[in-house]
């Protein structure tokens, strides 16, 4: 009689990810070495942690980059209190992860990046700044950009001189107030041009390779790059 092979268990790191990791193909690369699933809703950690357990296997790693909130719930605290509770090791960082992580620190949760830090740092930093449109099945293309990134690329033009600061206060004001769908750096471009200091070219100059200002891009390729994970 024939032995039966052991069960195979994959005990890589679960990773809840959508629009952040939709554009950039090195990040893509080096996210197939963790378990990827869609951008986390409501109950996704509850079930997570409940096959687990049935499955009998130890907690292991949990990472919440992006999540859904306008058609469904969004992820709870309370069932990431659960996990951490029963093992988990729990990431934030990015978009949702990022204000989870904020808001949940105090009981185990860990943060990584620049956006988190921002969320850290800023009273005045609010949950809409990750918020974008993207589309609603894989690989989650972004339709719209985050305001944090459109922070980042006018706080550079000021830097530049390009735009004042006055000017560029009022061009994030006027995005802060729209719907973030509506976000888009085109439209940011379009304001910005008016108010340049110098020819509007510089602005579309600059503003070109926007991927330098995809914080929440950035911080999950350090991320993956960097695997704080393994370390326990």
């Amino acid at each position: 009689m024939l032995a039966r092979a052991p069960e195979k268990r994959d005990d890589r790191a679960v990773m809840f990810v959508g629009p952040t990791l939709a554009t950039n193909a090195r990040a893509r690369a080096l996210a197939k070495s963790l378990r990827l699933r869609r951008p986390i809703r409501r109950h996704d950690v509850e079930a997570l942690v409940d096959a687990q357990k049935k499955a009998r296997k130890k907690p292991g790693v949990l990472v919440i980059v992006d999540g859904v909130f306008h058609n469904t719930l969004a992820v709870g605290h309370a069932e990431i209190r659960d996990a951490l509770t029963a093992g988990w090791r729990v990431w934030g960082l990015s978009s949702m992860g990022a204000i989870r992580a904020r808001e949940m620190m105090h009981l185990g949760m860990r943060g990584f990046g620049s956006v988190f830090d921002r969320f850290c740092g800023e009273d005045d930093f609010q949950d809409d700044e990750v918020a974008l449109l993207h589309e609603p099945h894989a690989p989650y293309r972004p339709v719209s950009e985050p305001l944090v990134h459109l922070r980042a690329a006018i706080e550079h033009l000021v830097a530049r001189k390009i735009v004042g600061a006055e000017d560029a206060r009022a061009v994030v004001a006027d995005l802060k107030a729209r719907w973030y769908g509506e976000r888009t750096v085109r439209r940011a471009v379009h304001a910005l041009k008016r108010c340049a200091r110098v020819e509007g070219g510089a602005v579309e100059r600059e503003m070109r390779d926007f991927d330098r200002f995809r914080w929440k891009t950035i911080d999950l390729m350090r991320f993956l790059e960097e695997r704080p994970f393994d370390a326990g």
